[in-house]
C-alpha cells in the first residue's frame, strides 16, 4: 500500500486506506477526492500566474475504493479570471464534479516593481492574538467516534483540538495537518492542504449523535483570500440544521499567520436504519 492517500497506476490515482471515509471502510473520506481536484485544477496551465480564489467539489456519490481518474481543462480562458473544469471517474462513472475559480495574482502595477503589503502581516495571528484561535501546538487529540479502522480521519490526516470535540455537539476549533502526501513521491500543494482538511468542517463540529444520525455532505467550497502557509489548516467549524434532512456546515479557515478563507457544505442529513 502506498504511504500517500492515493498511489498510481500509470493515468489513474489507486486510493489507499489513509483515503476511507468515517461513513463505511467501502467509500472514500471527501477530503482526499477533494484534495486529488486541487492537484488537477493546479496543473492546468494558465497564461500568468493565478490564484485559486474558489474551489467547489459536487461529490456526486460515495467515492469507491477503486481506482479513480481525474480530468481537468480550463473552461474559461482569459488573462484576469479563468475557470477550470474537473471530473472525477470510477471507470465510466463521474463520481465528482468540481469547478475552479482562477485570479491573476499581480495587478500590472505589481510588474513595474511597486510593492504590495503582505496579506497576513497585519492579520489576528494564531496562538499570540485574543481574537485568534490558539495554535496547533495547544491542541489535544479527540477520540472519533466512528470508524475504528485507518482512515483518512484516523491516520491520512493529524487533528488537533483547540475548542471542541467529535463527541462533543456544537462548534468546534481544530487543526488538520496531512500525514501523508496526497500522490506518492509528491509534496502536497498549499491548495491540496486546504482541500484536504476543510472537509472536515462537519464531522468536527456535528449537532447529532454519529451512532444514530448520518449528516455527509455532497458538496465543498473553499474561498481562499491568499494561499496557506505551512503545514498546518484549522477550522472554526459550526454546524446548523435547517429543515428536515437538510443542513449546513461553514468554517473559517486559518493558518499560523493568520485567516486564509472560508468554507461551507450543504448536508444530507438522516437516521441511521
Amino acid at each position: 500500500m502506498a504511504e500517500a492517500l492515493f498511489g498510481r497506476d500509470g493515468s489513474r490515482f489507486v486510493p489507499s486506506d489513509y483515503a476511507l471515509g468515517p461513513w463505511s471502510p467501502d467509500a472514500l473520506h471527501g477530503g482526499p477526492v477533494a484534495a486529488l481536484v486541487a492537484r488537477a485544477v493546479e496543473a492546468c496551465e494558465a497564461p500568468e500566474p493565478v490564484h485559486v480564489a474558489r474551489l467547489t467539489v459536487e461529490l456526486l456519490r460515495p467515492a469507491p475504493v477503486t481506482p479513480l481518474t481525474v480530468d481537468a481543462s480550463v473552461a474559461r480562458p482569459g488573462r484576469k479570471v479563468q475557470v477550470v473544469e474537473a471530473v472525477v471517474r470510477a471507470g465510466d462513472v463521474d463520481i465528482a464534479w468540481a469547478r475552479a475559480l482562477r485570479i491573476r495574482v499581480h495587478p500590472p502595477g505589481a510588474a513595474q516593481g511597486e510593492s504590495l503589503p503582505d496579506p497576513a502581516a497585519d492579520g489576528p495571528v494564531p496562538g499570540v492574538d485574543p481574537a485568534a484561535p490558539a495554535g496547533p501546538d495547544a491542541g489535544y487529540h479527540a477520540v472519533e467516534p466512528m470508524g475504528a479502522y485507518r482512515a483518512f480521519h484516523t491516520e491520512g490526516a493529524e487533528l488537533r483540538f483547540v475548542e471542541g470535540a467529535f463527541a462533543t455537539p456544537g462548534p468546534a476549533t481544530v487543526w488538520v495537518r496531512l500525514a501523508v502526501p496526497v500522490v506518492e513521491d509528491e509534496e502536497p500543494s498549499p491548495l491540496q492542504r486546504v482541500a484536504g482538511a476543510a472537509d472536515f468542517g462537519n464531522g468536527v463540529s456535528s449537532m447529532l449523535d454519529f451512532a444514530r444520525y448520518v449528516f455527509i455532505n455532497p458538496d465543498l467550497t473553499v474561498y481562499l483570500a491568499r494561499p496557506a502557509r505551512g503545514e498546518w489548516v484549522a477550522l472554526q467549524a459550526s454546524t446548523h440544521i435547517g429543515i428536515p434532512g437538510v443542513g449546513l456546515a461553514e468554517s473559517r479557515l486559518w493558518d499560523t499567520a493568520g485567516p486564509i478563507g472560508r468554507s461551507a457544505q450543504g448536508l444530507v442529513v438522516e437516521r441511521r436504519s
